[in-house]
Protein backbone atom coordinates (compact mmCIF):
# COMPACT_ATOMS: atom_id res chain seq x y z
CA UNK A 1 0.00 0.00 0.00
CA UNK A 2 1.62 3.47 -1.14
CA UNK A 3 2.11 5.85 1.81
CA UNK A 4 0.37 8.90 1.04
CA UNK A 5 2.37 11.86 0.20
CA UNK A 6 3.30 14.10 3.33
CA UNK A 7 2.30 17.59 3.50
CA UNK A 8 4.73 20.45 3.33
CA UNK A 9 5.61 21.81 7.12
CA UNK A 10 3.41 24.57 7.78
CA UNK A 11 5.36 28.06 8.41
CA UNK A 12 5.75 28.40 12.37
CA UNK A 13 5.45 31.85 12.16
CA UNK A 14 1.71 31.69 10.52
CA UNK A 15 1.20 29.42 13.61
CA UNK A 16 2.01 32.61 16.34
CA UNK A 17 -0.28 33.44 18.42
CA UNK A 18 0.82 37.01 17.19
CA UNK A 19 -1.02 36.00 13.72
CA UNK A 20 -4.55 37.16 12.52
CA UNK A 21 -7.08 34.88 14.11
CA UNK A 22 -4.36 32.69 16.06
CA UNK A 23 -5.83 33.63 19.56
CA UNK A 24 -8.93 31.76 19.40
CA UNK A 25 -6.71 29.11 20.54
CA UNK A 26 -6.61 31.11 23.83
CA UNK A 27 -10.91 31.89 23.46
CA UNK A 28 -11.46 28.22 23.49
CA UNK A 29 -9.28 26.93 25.79
CA UNK A 30 -12.52 28.50 28.24
CA UNK A 31 -14.66 25.48 26.31
CA UNK A 32 -11.81 22.84 26.77
CA UNK A 33 -11.36 23.56 30.78
CA UNK A 34 -15.21 23.07 30.80
CA UNK A 35 -14.99 19.55 28.87
CA UNK A 36 -12.02 18.60 31.14
CA UNK A 37 -13.78 19.19 33.89
CA UNK A 38 -16.93 17.01 32.76
CA UNK A 39 -14.06 14.88 31.56
CA UNK A 40 -12.48 14.27 35.24
CA UNK A 41 -16.31 13.89 36.83
CA UNK A 42 -16.95 11.35 34.56
CA UNK A 43 -13.84 9.27 34.99
CA UNK A 44 -13.69 9.62 38.92
CA UNK A 45 -17.40 8.50 38.64
CA UNK A 46 -16.58 5.68 36.73
CA UNK A 47 -13.76 4.95 39.07
CA UNK A 48 -16.47 5.34 42.16
CA UNK A 49 -18.46 2.77 40.11
CA UNK A 50 -15.29 0.37 40.00
CA UNK A 51 -14.37 0.61 43.98
CA UNK A 52 -17.72 0.20 44.75
CA UNK A 53 -18.05 -3.15 42.64
CA UNK A 54 -14.64 -4.02 44.42
CA UNK A 55 -16.29 -3.57 47.89
CA UNK A 56 -19.19 -6.30 46.88
CA UNK A 57 -17.06 -8.61 45.16
CA UNK A 58 -15.25 -8.54 48.56
CA UNK A 59 -17.97 -9.28 51.24
CA UNK A 60 -19.29 -11.59 48.26
CA UNK A 61 -16.05 -13.48 48.42
CA UNK A 62 -16.08 -13.29 52.70
CA UNK A 63 -19.71 -14.42 52.95
CA UNK A 64 -19.28 -17.67 50.30
CA UNK A 65 -16.20 -18.91 52.67
CA UNK A 66 -17.71 -17.75 56.04
CA UNK A 67 -19.82 -20.37 55.15
CA UNK A 68 -17.87 -22.93 54.12
CA UNK A 69 -14.96 -22.68 56.68
CA UNK A 70 -17.21 -24.28 59.70
CA UNK A 71 -17.42 -27.59 57.88
CA UNK A 72 -13.76 -27.88 57.24
CA UNK A 73 -11.65 -29.68 59.23
CA UNK A 74 -9.39 -27.16 60.50
CA UNK A 75 -9.70 -25.84 64.03
CA UNK A 76 -8.27 -24.05 67.26
CA UNK A 77 -5.97 -21.00 66.65
CA UNK A 78 -5.79 -21.85 62.66
CA UNK A 79 -9.29 -21.63 62.19
CA UNK A 80 -9.41 -18.02 64.06
CA UNK A 81 -6.64 -17.00 61.71
CA UNK A 82 -8.65 -18.30 58.74
CA UNK A 83 -11.51 -16.38 59.95
CA UNK A 84 -9.80 -13.67 60.57
CA UNK A 85 -9.54 -13.12 56.86
CA UNK A 86 -12.90 -12.61 56.40
CA UNK A 87 -13.33 -10.20 59.01
CA UNK A 88 -10.87 -7.96 57.58
CA UNK A 89 -12.20 -8.57 54.33
CA UNK A 90 -15.52 -7.21 55.21
CA UNK A 91 -13.66 -4.07 57.03
CA UNK A 92 -12.04 -3.65 53.67
CA UNK A 93 -15.31 -3.96 51.69
CA UNK A 94 -16.63 -1.09 54.06
CA UNK A 95 -13.68 1.16 53.44
CA UNK A 96 -14.25 0.67 49.53
CA UNK A 97 -17.64 1.29 49.51
CA UNK A 98 -16.88 4.66 51.90
CA UNK A 99 -14.22 5.19 48.93
CA UNK A 100 -17.28 5.38 46.57
CA UNK A 101 -19.98 7.17 48.53
CA UNK A 102 -16.66 9.92 48.84
CA UNK A 103 -15.84 9.96 44.96
CA UNK A 104 -19.38 10.39 43.98
CA UNK A 105 -21.00 12.40 47.03
CA UNK A 106 -17.36 14.75 48.38
CA UNK A 107 -15.47 15.24 45.35
CA UNK A 108 -17.86 14.60 42.37
CA UNK A 109 -20.42 17.31 43.96
CA UNK A 110 -17.29 20.03 44.72
CA UNK A 111 -16.21 19.92 41.22
CA UNK A 112 -19.73 20.04 39.78
CA UNK A 113 -20.37 23.07 42.03
CA UNK A 114 -16.84 25.07 41.22
CA UNK A 115 -17.83 23.92 37.60
CA UNK A 116 -20.78 26.16 37.93
CA UNK A 117 -19.80 29.19 39.38
CA UNK A 118 -16.05 29.42 37.29
CA UNK A 119 -18.08 29.07 33.65
CA UNK A 120 -20.96 31.62 33.99
CA UNK A 121 -22.51 31.41 30.05
CA UNK A 122 -23.68 34.83 28.44
CA UNK A 123 -26.77 34.47 26.78
CA UNK A 124 -26.95 33.15 22.97
CA UNK A 125 -23.04 33.56 23.02
CA UNK A 126 -21.14 30.18 25.00
CA UNK A 127 -19.84 31.19 27.89
CA UNK A 128 -18.85 35.04 29.18
CA UNK A 129 -15.17 34.38 29.87
CA UNK A 130 -14.83 33.03 25.82
CA UNK A 131 -17.30 36.09 24.77
CA UNK A 132 -15.34 38.82 26.64
CA UNK A 133 -12.00 37.18 25.30
CA UNK A 134 -12.81 36.87 21.81
CA UNK A 135 -14.07 40.52 21.89
CA UNK A 136 -11.23 42.06 23.13
CA UNK A 137 -8.74 40.48 21.44
CA UNK A 138 -10.86 40.82 17.49
CA UNK A 139 -11.05 44.97 18.91
CA UNK A 140 -6.86 44.79 19.32
CA UNK A 141 -6.32 42.76 16.21
CA UNK A 142 -8.37 44.60 13.61
CA UNK A 143 -6.52 47.88 13.59
CA UNK A 144 -3.14 45.99 13.10
CA UNK A 145 -4.74 43.12 10.81
CA UNK A 146 -6.05 45.83 8.28
CA UNK A 147 -2.24 47.71 8.30
CA UNK A 148 -1.18 44.21 7.79
CA UNK A 149 -2.87 43.24 4.90
CA UNK A 150 -1.99 46.22 3.06
CA UNK A 151 1.43 45.56 4.11
CA UNK A 152 1.15 42.05 2.09
CA UNK A 153 -0.41 43.50 -0.76
CA UNK A 154 2.50 46.01 -0.80
CA UNK A 155 5.11 43.43 -0.74
CA UNK A 156 3.04 41.33 -3.52
CA UNK A 157 3.29 44.30 -5.84
CA UNK A 158 7.31 45.18 -4.84
CA UNK A 159 7.92 41.77 -5.72
CA UNK A 160 6.46 41.99 -8.74
CA UNK A 161 7.98 44.59 -9.61
CA UNK A 162 11.27 42.96 -8.98
CA UNK A 163 10.55 40.15 -11.18
CA UNK A 164 9.41 42.14 -13.87
CA UNK A 165 12.62 43.87 -14.07
CA UNK A 166 14.59 40.86 -13.86
CA UNK A 167 12.90 40.06 -17.22
CA UNK A 168 14.18 43.19 -18.67
CA UNK A 169 17.85 42.50 -17.16
CA UNK A 170 17.99 39.10 -18.62
CA UNK A 171 16.30 40.09 -22.37
CA UNK A 172 18.63 43.47 -22.36
CA UNK A 173 21.35 41.01 -20.94
CA UNK A 174 20.47 38.17 -24.00
CA UNK A 175 20.40 41.44 -26.75
CA UNK A 176 23.56 42.36 -25.80
CA UNK A 177 25.21 38.85 -26.26
CA UNK A 178 23.76 38.53 -29.59
CA UNK A 179 23.64 40.97 -32.48
CA UNK A 180 20.71 42.76 -32.51
CA UNK A 181 20.17 46.67 -34.02
CA UNK A 182 20.75 49.79 -31.78
CA UNK A 183 17.38 50.59 -32.23
CA UNK A 184 16.08 47.18 -30.25
CA UNK A 185 19.16 47.95 -27.60
CA UNK A 186 17.92 51.16 -26.81
CA UNK A 187 14.24 50.12 -26.34
CA UNK A 188 15.49 47.19 -24.11
CA UNK A 189 17.37 49.76 -22.20
CA UNK A 190 14.88 52.10 -21.50
CA UNK A 191 12.31 49.39 -20.75
CA UNK A 192 15.06 48.39 -17.93
CA UNK A 193 14.86 51.76 -16.14
CA UNK A 194 11.54 52.13 -16.49
CA UNK A 195 11.03 49.41 -14.33
CA UNK A 196 14.14 50.07 -12.24
CA UNK A 197 12.37 53.48 -11.30
CA UNK A 198 8.95 51.52 -10.97
CA UNK A 199 10.38 48.91 -8.73
CA UNK A 200 11.94 52.00 -6.54
CA UNK A 201 8.74 53.60 -5.97
CA UNK A 202 6.87 50.16 -5.05
CA UNK A 203 9.95 49.89 -2.69
CA UNK A 204 9.59 53.30 -1.28
CA UNK A 205 5.60 52.57 -0.26
CA UNK A 206 6.51 48.90 0.71
CA UNK A 207 9.33 50.66 3.31
CA UNK A 208 6.82 53.18 3.93
CA UNK A 209 3.93 50.73 4.91
CA UNK A 210 6.39 48.50 7.09
CA UNK A 211 7.47 51.96 9.05
CA UNK A 212 3.66 52.31 9.74
CA UNK A 213 3.06 48.54 11.21
CA UNK A 214 6.63 48.31 12.98
CA UNK A 215 5.33 51.24 14.63
CA UNK A 216 2.26 50.31 15.81
CA UNK A 217 3.34 46.86 16.43
CA UNK A 218 4.81 47.73 20.39
CA UNK A 219 1.41 48.81 21.03
CA UNK A 220 -0.89 46.05 19.44
CA UNK A 221 1.45 43.83 21.52
CA UNK A 222 1.24 45.35 24.46
CA UNK A 223 -2.98 45.34 24.81
CA UNK A 224 -2.64 41.76 23.26
CA UNK A 225 -0.30 40.48 26.19
CA UNK A 226 -2.54 42.58 28.55
CA UNK A 227 -5.42 40.47 27.67
CA UNK A 228 -3.75 37.36 27.12
CA UNK A 229 -2.24 37.93 31.10
CA UNK A 230 -6.22 37.86 32.16
CA UNK A 231 -6.72 35.14 30.18
CA UNK A 232 -3.85 33.38 32.01
CA UNK A 233 -4.99 34.21 35.60
CA UNK A 234 -7.87 32.82 34.92
CA UNK A 235 -6.93 29.61 33.56
CA UNK A 236 -4.01 29.49 36.44
CA UNK A 237 -6.79 29.47 38.97
CA UNK A 238 -9.17 26.71 36.88
CA UNK A 239 -5.32 24.57 37.42
CA UNK A 240 -5.27 25.24 41.06
CA UNK A 241 -8.81 24.30 41.91
CA UNK A 242 -8.17 20.77 39.61
CA UNK A 243 -4.67 20.99 41.47
CA UNK A 244 -6.43 20.53 45.00
CA UNK A 245 -9.15 18.29 43.40
CA UNK A 246 -6.56 15.81 42.66
CA UNK A 247 -4.85 15.96 45.30
CA UNK A 248 -8.24 15.38 47.37
CA UNK A 249 -9.07 12.11 45.20
CA UNK A 250 -5.37 10.87 45.94
CA UNK A 251 -6.27 10.98 49.26
CA UNK A 252 -9.70 9.12 49.27
CA UNK A 253 -7.72 6.24 47.11
CA UNK A 254 -3.92 6.28 48.67
CA UNK A 255 -5.05 3.94 51.53
CA UNK A 256 -1.66 2.89 52.33
CA UNK A 257 -1.65 5.56 54.83
CA UNK A 258 -5.04 4.75 55.92
CA UNK A 259 -4.85 4.15 60.01
CA UNK A 260 -8.18 2.13 59.40
CA UNK A 261 -6.37 -0.16 56.54
CA UNK A 262 -3.29 -0.29 58.72
CA UNK A 263 -5.21 -1.50 62.18
CA UNK A 264 -6.81 -4.27 59.31
CA UNK A 265 -3.74 -5.77 58.66
CA UNK A 266 -1.66 -5.46 61.51
CA UNK A 267 -4.58 -7.39 63.49
CA UNK A 268 -5.00 -9.63 60.78
CA UNK A 269 -0.95 -10.66 60.94
CA UNK A 270 -1.35 -10.67 65.01
CA UNK A 271 -3.63 -13.51 64.76
CA UNK A 272 -1.61 -14.56 61.95
CA UNK A 273 1.46 -15.12 64.19
CA UNK A 274 -1.01 -15.86 67.19
CA UNK A 275 -1.30 -19.19 65.36
CA UNK A 276 -0.06 -22.34 68.03
CA UNK A 277 0.49 -25.65 67.27
CA UNK A 278 0.65 -26.64 71.05
CA UNK A 279 -2.82 -25.03 71.53
CA UNK A 280 -4.28 -26.56 68.97
CA UNK A 281 -2.83 -30.04 69.62
CA UNK A 282 -4.38 -29.92 73.31
CA UNK A 283 -7.57 -28.35 72.22
CA UNK A 284 -8.39 -31.11 70.19
CA UNK A 285 -7.00 -33.49 72.47
CA UNK A 286 -9.76 -32.20 75.40
CA UNK A 287 -12.42 -31.84 72.69
CA UNK A 288 -11.93 -34.56 70.20
CA UNK A 289 -9.75 -37.11 72.02
CA UNK A 290 -8.66 -38.74 75.36
CA UNK A 291 -8.37 -35.79 77.34
CA UNK A 292 -12.67 -35.35 76.86
CA UNK A 293 -14.68 -36.25 79.93
CA UNK A 294 -16.64 -39.70 79.95
CA UNK A 295 -19.03 -41.22 81.76
CA UNK A 296 -17.50 -44.27 82.33
CA UNK A 297 -20.57 -47.44 83.17
CA UNK A 298 -21.71 -47.57 86.72
CA UNK A 299 -25.06 -48.55 87.92
CA UNK A 300 -27.69 -46.63 86.43
CA UNK A 301 -31.15 -46.19 89.25
CA UNK A 302 -34.37 -46.92 87.29
CA UNK A 303 -36.12 -43.35 86.76
CA UNK A 304 -40.02 -43.97 86.23
CA UNK A 305 -41.36 -41.86 83.09
CA UNK A 306 -43.17 -38.82 83.43
CA UNK A 307 -46.34 -38.65 81.66
CA UNK A 308 -46.73 -35.25 79.89
CA UNK A 309 -50.68 -34.18 80.28
CA UNK A 310 -52.35 -33.10 77.46
CA UNK A 311 -53.51 -29.85 77.65
CA UNK A 312 -56.36 -28.28 76.16
CA UNK A 313 -56.89 -24.65 75.57
CA UNK A 314 -59.52 -23.09 77.73
CA UNK A 315 -61.64 -20.18 76.91
CA UNK A 316 -60.72 -17.07 79.11
CA UNK A 317 -63.79 -17.24 81.12
CA UNK A 318 -62.61 -20.72 82.73
CA UNK A 319 -59.00 -19.43 83.17
CA UNK A 320 -60.21 -16.25 85.16
CA UNK A 321 -62.25 -18.70 87.64
CA UNK A 322 -58.73 -20.46 88.74
CA UNK A 323 -57.68 -18.93 92.15
CA UNK A 324 -54.38 -17.28 91.72
CA UNK A 325 -51.69 -17.33 94.30
CA UNK A 326 -50.49 -13.98 95.60
CA UNK A 327 -46.68 -13.26 95.55
CA UNK A 328 -46.35 -17.53 94.24
CA UNK A 329 -44.64 -20.02 95.04
CA UNK A 330 -41.03 -21.43 94.23
CA UNK A 331 -41.05 -24.36 92.48
CA UNK A 332 -37.58 -26.45 91.02
CA UNK A 333 -38.07 -28.11 87.74
CA UNK A 334 -37.27 -32.14 88.16
CA UNK A 335 -36.86 -32.19 84.35
CA UNK A 336 -36.25 -30.53 81.22
CA UNK A 337 -39.60 -29.31 79.36
CA UNK A 338 -39.63 -27.65 76.49
CA UNK A 339 -43.12 -25.70 75.57
CA UNK A 340 -44.50 -26.60 72.39
CA UNK A 341 -47.33 -23.65 72.53
CA UNK A 342 -46.57 -20.23 72.59
CA UNK A 343 -48.27 -19.45 75.66
CA UNK A 344 -45.98 -22.39 77.10
CA UNK A 345 -42.69 -21.96 79.33
CA UNK A 346 -39.40 -24.09 78.69
CA UNK A 347 -37.01 -24.75 81.32
CA UNK A 348 -34.04 -27.12 82.17
CA UNK A 349 -34.29 -29.40 85.12
CA UNK A 350 -32.81 -28.30 88.85
CA UNK A 351 -34.46 -24.21 87.06
CA UNK A 352 -36.27 -22.45 90.23
CA UNK A 353 -39.06 -20.23 89.22
CA UNK A 354 -42.61 -18.96 90.79
CA UNK A 355 -45.97 -20.73 90.46
CA UNK A 356 -49.10 -18.07 90.05
CA UNK A 357 -51.56 -20.58 89.47
CA UNK A 358 -53.07 -23.57 91.25
CA UNK A 359 -53.10 -26.66 89.00
CA UNK A 360 -56.19 -26.95 86.69
CA UNK A 361 -58.16 -30.47 86.35
CA UNK A 362 -56.01 -31.06 83.19
CA UNK A 363 -52.61 -31.27 85.18
CA UNK A 364 -51.37 -27.43 83.93
CA UNK A 365 -49.83 -24.54 86.03
CA UNK A 366 -49.09 -21.02 85.76
CA UNK A 367 -45.49 -19.96 86.11
CA UNK A 368 -43.05 -16.86 85.56
CA UNK A 369 -39.66 -17.76 85.14
CA UNK A 370 -36.94 -15.86 86.83
CA UNK A 371 -36.62 -13.98 83.26
CA UNK A 372 -40.15 -12.92 83.70
CA UNK A 373 -41.65 -15.29 81.22
CA UNK A 374 -45.06 -16.22 82.17
CA UNK A 375 -47.24 -19.52 80.89
CA UNK A 376 -48.14 -22.81 81.52
CA UNK A 377 -46.25 -25.65 82.35
CA UNK A 378 -46.84 -29.60 83.74
CA UNK A 379 -47.54 -29.59 87.18
CA UNK A 380 -45.89 -32.83 87.68
CA UNK A 381 -42.39 -31.64 86.08
CA UNK A 382 -42.04 -29.45 89.00
CA UNK A 383 -41.80 -30.09 92.79
CA UNK A 384 -42.32 -26.77 95.75
CA UNK A 385 -39.17 -25.75 96.99
CA UNK A 386 -39.06 -26.14 101.18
Amino acid sequence: MATPPREPPEDARKQSFWMPGNYKRTVHRTDQSYQACNDIMACFLERAKVEKQYAQQLSQWSSKWKSIVDSRPLYGSLMRAWQCFFTSTERLSALHSSISQSLISEEGERVRAWQKETFPKKMFCGFRESYDNDTSFSRVQKPWTKKLKKLDSVRLSYHKACQKEQTVIDKEKQANESETTPEKQQKLTAAREKATEEKEKVRERYEKVLEEVTSCTPRYMEEMEAIFDQSQEEERKRISFLKQAFLSIHRHLDITNNESVKAVYSELHHTLMSISEQDDLRWWKNNRGPGMPTDWPKIEEWVPPVKKPKRKKKDRKGQESRPVMIGGVKVRALYDYVGEEGDELSFKAGEVFLKVEEEDDQGWCRGILSGGKEGFYPANYVEVVE
